[in-house]
């Protein structure tokens, strides 16, 4: 019966953490993946050498930026710059890297919220 539960509750783990994983890879309204991040969805629209952070609420709904404050570290081959973010727009953070970000780079974001929570998502 011991092991009956144990295989049980790491079934259920397995499950949540796919779950997890599975909300992780969606869209956002304006194209872009969305990552739960201190409190808010984040979603990650990149253009030229812009980055962008939306900021939306459970239902994908814009929601307030002020407060907010980031960074993202952005990865390309041996290439790696850190671009501030400062808020742009009711509910959006914008940075400027030194060039265009090619395609498949992969970005790393550090969100601090108005109440002090930080978090962080790879993209």
């Amino acid at each position: 019966m011991k092991k009956f539960l144990i295989a049980v509750a790491l079934m259920l783990w397995a499950g949540m953490a796919v779950a997890q994983h599975n909300h992780a890879a969606t869209k956002g309204p304006n194209g872009g993946p969305v990552h739960d991040v201190a409190g808010v969805h984040a979603e990650l629209v990149m253009s030229g050498n812009t980055v962008t952070i939306n900021l939306l609420d459970e239902a994908n709904k814009p929601t307030s930026a002020k407060g907010f404050s980031g960074s993202v570290l952005i990865v390309s081959g041996s290439s790696r710059e850190t671009v501030q973010l400062a808020v742009s727009s009711d509910n959006s953070l914008k940075g400027d890297a030194k060039a265009a970000i090619p395609s498949g780079a992969q970005v790393t974001l550090v969100l601090k919220n108005a109440a002090g929570k930080s978090g962080q998502a790879k993209f």
